[in-house]
């Protein structure tokens, strides 16, 4: 072909329309990868807030309980898990597209900046949480293995399908106009319902009711600062951008956490006639639970009002679910994430506003009927499916195995008839 030819072939190549691909933008993909890494600092973080907080017989089993589900569902979540919670599939569960995170590439999906695998990989590390937060309701008294055998199945069969309810286009809740910013039904209204369950299908500990030291509330205090740090990517990253909203979320998730934390002090010093550290890092993740769902929808006024709600409901039902009800939920896991999430979702129904969030929509309060009846209805069906799943799901475990240590184990600790090993003191 001669010069001119191959210039007036360019020449005609450059008229023709170039297919649109959507960018990846550097500075979002930036933000959502340190995101990503926050949010799996959580999990170790958890593991020290309830390992400071039981006995020392069995603080190695309940930070180990935290770090298996590292490996047990980050592993599920690449194999099928990410494909049932956020492929097309139906109103109620994905299909197997993802399965093997096939054709979960570099490139964005369409309207997004960042890579889907980035994505992907976002979402596994709240996935990953999840599970480890029902540890609390049953810590000191279940066999490790069957923890596995329970973590895995649960979030797959719980987890899972929630997560496509709620955060897929085509799930029948998102279809309803429920919003949830970061995790408000999917993460812990799950796992607070699930957590309720467990307590109630496994039982209460050999001395439920003794006076009983905790191993050491410097974990505790330790682990509150872990995942108080790493919240800022689960509410911040859940912009998806490195953007004003991301910024209007993390100080909705500070406001709310702080004022939560001198709440529930109040509460404390109302009942007991004395503030402890304890008492204020509970209140701390009880306030990060609570504004989650709405961080990225309410303006910070509305969150200082969460949390202050926040501190004060779920000290008192953390002391009817013993006190009261007799279920032993060791840690408080349905007080502070049960609950809290449930006045996280109502929340958000009722004061949302398209003036934080123009993708958002407007709350009750704001004249938006539309969202709170949502939201109302998500409430319900995700506290409903989570409890029934749990109790079914321990009860197909407990047919593998004995879930429940026995009372000699119970006794000696679980460290010791579980793993063989001692953290000393």
């Amino acid at each position: 072909m001669s010069l001119t030819r191959k210039l007036w072939a360019l020449a005609l190549l450059a008229l023709l329309p170039t297919p649109a691909f959507a960018a990846v933008d550097s500075g979002d993909t930036a933000w959502m990868l340190t995101s990503s890494a926050l949010v799996l600092l959580m999990t170790p973080g958890l593991a020290f807030f309830y390992g400071g907080m039981v006995r020392g017989k069995n603080v190695i089993t309940t930070l180990y309980q935290s770090l298996i589900a590292m490996g047990v569902v980050g592993v599920l979540w690449i194999v099928i898990g990410y494909s049932l919670a956020f492929s097309t599939g139906s109103e109620y569960i994905g299909d197997k597209s993802f399965v093997m995170f096939a054709g979960v590439g570099q490139e964005p999906n369409e309207g997004s900046t960042i890579p889907h695998l980035l994505f992907a990989i976002y979402q596994m590390m709240f996935a990953i949480i999840t599970p480890a937060l029902i540890t609390g309701a049953f810590a000191e008294r279940v066999r490790f293995k069957q923890w596995i055998l329970f973590c895995g199945i649960w979030s797959l069969c719980v987890y899972a399908p929630i997560a496509h309810w709620v955060w897929t286009p085509g799930g029948w809740l998102a279809k309803q106009g429920a919003l949830d910013f970061a995790g408000g039904f999917v993460v812990h209204m799950s796992a607070g319902f699930s957590a309720l369950a467990a307590a109630m299908v496994i039982g209460k500990r050999r001395d439920f009711g003794a006076a009983a030291a905790p191993f050491s509330p410097g974990y505790v205090l330790l682990g509150t600062a872990m995942l108080w740090f790493g919240w800022f990517g689960f509410n911040g990253g859940s912009a998806l951008a490195s953007n004003g909203l991301a910024v209007q979320a993390f100080a909705n998730s500070f406001a709310a956490s702080a004022m939560a934390m001198l709440f529930w002090l109040i509460t404390d010093n109302t009942k007991d006639g004395k503030p402890t550290l304890m008492g204020a890092c509970i209140g701390v993740v009880a306030g990060l639970v609570a504004i989650t769902p709405a961080a990225g929808f309410v303006t910070i006024e509305t969150a200082l009002t969460i949390g202050a709600i926040t501190g004060v409901e779920c000290n008192i039902v953390a002391r009817i679910v013993k006190a009261k009800w007799g279920v032993d939920d060791s840690l408080d896991v349905f007080a502070c994430h049960g609950v809290g999430g449930l006045i996280g979702v109502l929340a958000t129904g009722l004061y949302a506003t398209t003036s934080v969030n123009a993708a958002g929509a407007e709350g009750l309060m704001n004249g938006g009927e539309k969202l709170w009846m949502a939201n109302v209805t998500g409430a319900i069906a995700v506290g409903a499916f989570s409890f029934l799943a749990t109790w079914l799901i321990l009860k197909v475990v407990g047919g593998v195995g004995p879930i429940r240590a026995t009372d000699a184990e119970e006794q000696a600790g679980l460290d010791a008839s579980e793993h063989g090993e001692s953290i000393g003191h």
